[in-house]
């Protein structure tokens, strides 16, 4: 358990949690959404306003899905860097890329203490990660930091549910059955 804030996710068993499910993430992804992951990561690279020749940066990319899409509106004149603080989830980032005729960048790196310099992308992004970052705040001044000036940081993520049946159902999900599936509880 997190000794700081019991509220907060603990950074080690995030790391142990995505390690030991990297290599059935897309699948698994795939089946918990319904496919729609796709959808919405499409619809963040419109709403980013991405142009060729920029330059992106995607934290918590896991297997590189949003990478990928961006790498494809930037083209090959824009560059791509994904990273992720676990390192079993980038594996299989790079011959994703590859198998679809991409050269983006892949790296390990804590998006709350990003190795970039001041100003250096158009637009960072973070998809579906921000709920497992152990100080939210800071990621996003670090992912504000290395993007220049007029440039977006883009946030990806579940929202709250405000219906009472259906946001019961969904707290239960999210708080209960994703983590079994992931393969650990992150309420002990």
């Amino acid at each position: 358990m997190n000794t700081q804030n019991p509220h907060k996710p603990d950074s080690e068993k995030i790391r142990s949690m995505f390690s030991r499910v990297a290599a059935n993430y897309d699948k698994a992804n795939s089946i918990l959404s319904v496919g729609i992951h796709h959808l919405w990561r499409t619809k963040l690279v419109k709403l980013s306003g991405a142009q060729p020749g920029q330059k992106v940066l995607d934290c918590a990319t896991g297997t590189g899905d949003l990478a990928i899409a961006f790498k494809k509106k930037v083209g090959a004149s824009g560059s791509v860097i994904g990273t992720d603080f676990c390192a079993e989830m980038l594996a299989s980032a790079p011959a994703k890329a590859q198998a679809q005729g991409l050269s983006i960048q892949f790296e390990q790196a804590d998006v709350t203490q990003l190795q970039y310099a001041d100003h250096s992308f158009d637009i960072c992004s973070i998809s579906f990660g921000i709920r497992n970052v152990n100080d939210p705040v800071k990621a996003l001044q670090e992912m504000a930091r290395v993007t220049q000036p007029g440039g977006v940081v883009m946030v990806l993520e579940f929202g709250q549910m405000n219906l009472p049946l259906i946001g019961s159902l969904y707290n239960f999900y999210s708080e209960k059955v994703l983590p079994q599936i992931g393969g650990n509880t992150f309420s002990e």
